[in-house]
């Protein structure tokens, strides 16, 4: 028998608006109506998968700039510190070393001082 979702998952506020709100209007839109808006709300996959996913999408890609904010939109979504290293460090092997260490190093910047503090 086939699960149907019973609704949606709770709104995941964008960044976008504040940070390029004036300069892209239509980025900011598409960010927050369906980015935010209907793609993370889907209950196909949970939160944390979705995290987890994108996590692994950014380290893949290099693309360290947005890290930082999904890393901790992860631990929100139920991923723990410990879990997104573990994947990290199994990503060195199939995305590159040097990948995965800058993405480490948004992670102790991130996660770990954070936490200090």
């Amino acid at each position: 028998m086939l699960h149907k979702p019973s609704g949606k998952h709770r709104e995941i506020k964008s960044s976008a608006r504040e940070a390029y709100g004036e300069l892209a209007p239509a980025f900011v839109n598409y960010s927050e109506n369906v980015l935010f808006g209907d793609v993370w709300r889907r209950e196909q996959l949970s939160l944390r998968d979705r995290s987890m996913i994108t996590v692994a999408a950014l380290v893949a890609g290099g693309m360290t700039e947005q890290l930082s904010y999904h890393l901790r939109l992860a631990q929100e979504n139920g991923a723990s510190r410990e879990e997104l290293v573990e994947a990290i460090t199994h990503l060195a092997f199939y995305t590159g070393w040097p990948r995965a260490a800058s993405a480490l190093s948004v992670v102790k910047h991130v996660l770990v001082t954070t936490e200090e503090e």
